[in-house]
Order: C-alpha cells, then sequence, then structure tokens
C-alpha cells in the first residue's frame, strides 16, 4: 500500500492533518478551503504533473466566547469558490497554491482575531483620571466638607423636591454601557472573505505552509468597523508515522501511532482599522485515524498569547485544541465538522478567565 502523505484515497486522515487550527478562521484550513476534502479518486502527482481542482466550500459555524460578560455568541454562513493548483515533486513531495473567496453571511458580529478585548470607551475615560486629578479635587472637597450643614439647611427643601427618576434619568449612558454585554446575534449583513496559502511538502511527512486570511467588513455596524482585517499565518507539520491507520480494516488502537502528528503554527491578525490584535504560537500534538470511510482528528496543547497593546493585557499561556471529522459522499463530495475549544488562563479589563468555543459544519466539493 502506498504511503503517501499527499495520497487521494488517503485524503480525508492526511488533508486534516495538514489543517492549520485557528479559533477566528474557519476558511484557514487547507481541507476546507484547498479542495483536500473531495476527490477521492485522484492519484498523487508524480513529479512534474500538475494539477488544477475548483472547489466550493458552504460552512456554518458560529462562536461562543462564554469567558467574556454577557456569552456573546456570532454566526456565520460562509459560501466559498478556490481553485487548488498543484505540482508534483520527487520523492513524494508537492508544492500548491490555494486560494478561495466568497460571502459571508453574519449574525451578531464579524469573525475576530483569536484574543480580541471589547475596549469599553467609558472604562477608558474614567482611567483617563490621573492621581494629580484626584488630588486637584481633594481641597475643594474639603471645602465642600465645611460647608456641608449650611447646605443642608439652605437647600434642604430643593433637594427634596428632586424627583429620583428624573434624576437618574441623566445616566442614559450608564445604562448603555451595562447593555454592552449582551451582544444581540441578529442578522447584520454580508461581508467577504478570503484565503491565500502557498504549502511545500519535501515528502510524504513533512509540510510548511504560509496563509493570508483577509476578511473584509462591508460597513460600520455595532464593534465592526468597514474595512479590511487581515491575519498571516505561518505552519509546519510532521507526520510522524504513515497515517494509514483505519480500525474498520482491523486496525487495533496500538496502531495509532501511525497516525500521531506534532505540528508548529503562528498568527498574527490586525483589525480593519489596523490595530494590531496581536499574535499566538500554537505547539500541538495530535492525532489522525479512520472508522472505514469516517476520519477523525484531533490534536491540543499550549497557545502562547501575545495580546495587542491597546487591550493592555500581559502575555499568557492558554490551552487550544481541535477536533475534526469529515465523511466523503461520492468522489467529489466531503461533509465535514469541527470544534474547537480554547481555554484562557487569565483575565483581565474586557477579558475573563475561562473557555471559548468556535464549531462549525458544512460540504465541500471539487472539480
Amino acid at each position: 500500500m502506498s504511503h503517501r502523505l499527499f495520497n487521494r484515497p488517503k485524503f480525508l486522515l492526511l488533508a486534516l492533518l495538514l489543517a492549520p487550527a485557528t479559533l477566528d478562521a474557519t476558511l484557514c484550513r487547507p481541507s476546507v478551503a484547498g479542495g483536500n476534502h473531495g476527490g477521492g479518486g485522484a492519484e498523487a502527482l508524480e513529479a512534474g504533473e500538475f494539477r488544477t481542482s475548483p472547489v466550493i466550500t458552504i460552512e456554518g459555524h458560529g462562536g461562543f466566547e462564554t469567558n467574556l460578560e454577557g456569552s456573546p455568541e456570532h454566526y456565520a454562513i460562509d459560501g466559498l469558490f478556490g481553485l487548488v493548483m498543484e505540482w508534483g515533486l520527487g520523492n513524494n513531495g508537492s508544492f500548491a497554491i490555494e486560494a478561495a473567496i466568497g460571502p459571508a453571511l453574519v449574525w451578531g458580529e464579524a469573525e475576530h482575531f483569536y484574543g480580541k478585548v471589547h475596549v469599553d470607551e467609558h472604562d477608558e475615560e474614567t482611567d483617563s483620571h490621573s492621581d494629580d486629578e484626584h488630588a486637584e479635587h481633594g481641597d475643594e472637597h474639603d471645602d465642600h466638607a465645611e460647608h456641608e450643614d449650611e447646605h443642608e439647611d439652605e437647600h434642604g427643601d430643593e433637594h427634596a423636591g428632586h424627583d429620583d427618576d428624573d434624576d437618574h434619568a441623566g445616566h442614559d449612558d450608564h445604562a448603555g454601557h451595562a447593555g454592552h454585554g449582551s451582544h444581540d446575534t441578529d442578522y447584520k449583513r454580508s461581508d467577504v472573505r478570503g484565503f491565500l496559502q502557498a504549502r511545500y511538502a519535501p515528502n510524504d511527512r513533512l509540510s510548511l505552509s504560509v496563509s493570508w486570511n483577509p476578511y473584509y467588513v462591508t460597513k460600520n455596524q455595532g464593534e465592526d468597523i468597514k474595512g479590511l482585517k487581515n491575519e498571516l499565518g505561518a505552519k509546519v507539520l510532521w507526520a510522524l508515522g504513515d497515517g494509514d491507520v483505519n480500525f474498520a480494516l482491523g486496525d487495533r488502537l496500538e496502531d495509532l501511532i501511525d497516525g500521531v502528528y506534532l505540528s508548529l503554527e503562528h498568527r498574527q491578525g490586525w483589525e480593519s482599522d489596523g490595530t494590531w490584535m496581536g499574535n499566538y504560537t500554537d505547539p500541538r500534538l495530535g492525532v489522525g485515524f479512520n472508522v472505514d470511510l469516517l476520519n477523525i482528528s484531533l490534536n491540543a496543547g499550549p497557545r502562547f498569547y501575545v495580546p495587542g497593546s491597546y487591550s493592555a493585557l500581559e502575555q499568557r499561556t492558554d490551552f487550544a485544541g481541535e477536533l475534526e471529522v469529515a465523511y466523503p459522499v461520492g468522489n467529489n463530495t466531503v461533509l465535514f465538522a469541527h470544534w474547537q475549544p480554547t481555554y484562557s488562563s487569565e483575565g483581565g479589563s474586557g477579558w475573563g478567565e475561562g473557555w471559548q468555543h468556535h464549531v462549525g459544519t458544512g460540504v465541500t466539493f471539487s472539480f
């Protein structure tokens, strides 16, 4: 049996092994955007051969930020139209360029880079008062204290005449801030997202890739700012085994070693107003296997996260993982689903310790 990493009869397992796992961009998985889910009948390319594969992916996905105040949620449906160009190399290697673009229907708010802090302008204004400013008012408070009895005598009736409701009516802004955590999930608009990746595999065990994930917000709405979000990434993956594990064909638990892989991924993100959101580095240990045609892949590891300076948060080490399943329907169609949990180890202003989840499911057609 051939043990080529990109051999399409084993495409379900190994395409998922090559998939970069991120909380904020479902499209960045080559298994979705690159068509590795589909085309089960195609063989791996020989050295010097070339192949192009148009792909269409439809995916519904949602994010659940349970560690934030109000537990905000956001949902989207993506329709991605892409193309994979692949060249065969010697030693069972390959080089591929994968690109896709399409609409993203948004409910709630647009997807964002991992760790985004919802900065509260009211808090910023409050924090902007310096100690000197408070000191300047110290004497005034003393003066007021000296005349406290006078004011009570002279204006007692006047204060008593104030209606409490009228007094609180002047604080509508505070009520607005209190509702900030609600984060409605109504339908908002249609954005545009894209994906571009170059992937080099010198042999059947090693893969190196760089990717760009642009996301265009079509109008100002809520916390979303019209403009282009950007995310850049690089990943190295090393398959420790041949990837040929199928429990329906007699493999046992000890054979899982053939599906083990290591990966190292680094990503950086920018908001549509140009704000640098931060970066993270994910070293992962993973395993993939088949049960007949059903492929299951899971991985986990620490996430070394560096937040952008806008957040005023410190560096921290979080936890991140992914569970992904895929099932082929015919030669050119694959159904897939994935779950990406992350755990934040520390909280802060606009951020909280706890779990976030991203889940999605969809279908990919390759031609």
